[in-house]
């Protein structure tokens, strides 16, 4: 293998990993190239980290090598922990926050007659979130408002807008992966667009 290579295969190791690996492990995932050379390859990152000003450094720890972040950047790594947190979501949030999604504009009793249950403590929390928002109101009797995904709702998902929202099930699956507090046992089905609109519930959403 060429010295580019080995170095590039080390660093992918040591960036997925959760521990530091020692040399022998990874000079036998490298199929035997000599201990020298994966030596050389770890001075050298060791060294490209250090000189280019990178967030990132390798450290020898425990009897292995590991990739960390600079103890000088903690305070901005706490906050965007803090933030991140801040996210997580209820079962109850992440089933309204999908039929939003899929049925936008809808308005709360829409989502509350889907769901089978009252969902304005729900929306409350999705709205602090920047989640989702008030999109105007709806021409029926009481008016009440309407609401859709927000572009920080297109961010979280990593998504560049409404046309590359996924499956239903991907998008559960993405949000329990960010952190959700509880996966929901059963998903209420979101109904297709073109079905006849859920009966609005005007006590709710009287404003």
């Amino acid at each position: 293998m060429e010295k580019n290579e080995i170095k590039a295969v080390v660093e992918a190791i040591l960036f997925v990993s959760d521990a530091p690996q020692p040399l022998n492990r990874l000079v036998e995932v490298l199929g035997g190239v000599p201990q020298s050379k994966v030596k050389d390859a770890l001075r050298e990152l060791s060294e490209e980290y250090e000189n280019s000003g990178r967030g990132i450094q390798l450290d020898e720890i425990a009897g292995g090598h590991q990739i960390s972040t600079k103890p000088e950047l903690r305070i901005y790594l706490d906050r965007f922990f803090q933030v991140r947190k801040s996210m997580r979501m209820s079962a109850a949030a992440l089933e309204t926050l999908s039929i939003v999604a899929y049925r936008q504009p809808i308005t709360r009793a829409e989502v509350s007659a889907i769901r089978g249950v009252n969902c304005d403590g729900v929306f409350q929390s999705l709205l602090e979130k920047k989640l989702v928002k008030i999109a105007g109101r709806k021409e029926v009797v009481g008016h009440p408002f309407l609401y859709r995904t927000t572009s920080t709702f297109l961010e979280h998902f990593g998504l560049r807008d409404l046309s590359d929202l996924p499956k239903l099930e991907e998008l559960l699956h993405a949000y329990e992966d960010s952190g959700a507090d509880e996966t929901p046992e059963a998903t209420p089905p979101i109904p297709d667009s073109s079905e006849s609109p859920v009966p609005e519930t005007k006590a709710e959403e009287s404003a």
